[in-house]
């Protein structure tokens, strides 16, 4: 599958422009919500957790050096926090740019905190998507991220901001966490202040 999925998700899933949808965020939605929203609120969804085994062409790296971007992957019992978005559909041509390098919506059940439930939409970037660059050790993914850059800046920065915003909503997410441990020891390395 081409690494650009605008035109997949317009044919997936088409949406009147004044409907109403939920989106769940995980990654960079959490904290970057550069988007009009009606209201947004601290969900999960089960059976996915977030790891970094994207690959970033276009935000947080290049096409020579690609920087590495959160992704769901299946995993039966888990549970990956998030927010939630109730979105007007005309946002997601805005979103599906923003979103393009692989990732596609797809269908998810969200839980609210209150423990109620409702139907939306979610971008993953699947493993048949060419940006995608699958597992690797966590000292390898933060090797990466550490030294990756792309026009929406460091992806030292977009790891950093999802740990802090993950921990304003208390979700603990232990792949996350590690990876940021191990950028905080190279950061005198790599000369960041």
């Amino acid at each position: 599958m081409s690494a650009n999925t605008i035109a997949i998700n317009q044919q997936m899933h088409p949406l009147e422009p004044h409907e109403q949808v939920w989106l769940f965020g995980y990654g960079s939605l959490i904290y970057k919500a550069d988007f009009p929203f009606i209201e947004s609120r601290p969900a999960s969804i089960r059976g996915w957790s977030r790891r970094f085994w994207q690959g970033s062409h276009d935000h947080r790296g290049t096409p020579e050096t690609p920087g590495r971007v959160a992704t769901l992957v299946e995993e039966e019992g888990a549970r990956c926090g998030g927010l939630a978005y109730l979105i007007s559909a005309d946002v997601f041509e805005h979103l599906d740019y923003r979103e393009k390098n692989g990732y596609l919506r797809l269908t998810t059940e969200m839980t609210f905190r209150d423990g109620s439930c409702v139907q939306g939409l979610v971008y993953i970037a699947t493993q048949d998507n060419a940006a995608y660059l699958g597992p690797a050790s966590t000292e390898d993914i933060a090797r990466q991220i550490a030294q990756s850059h792309g026009p929406s800046g460091s992806n030292m920065d977009y790891l950093l901001h999802l740990a802090d915003a993950l921990r304003l909503l208390e979700e603990d997410d232990p792949h996350v966490f590690a990876i940021e441990r191990l950028l905080m020891d190279m950061e005198p390395v790599l000369g960041h202040s």
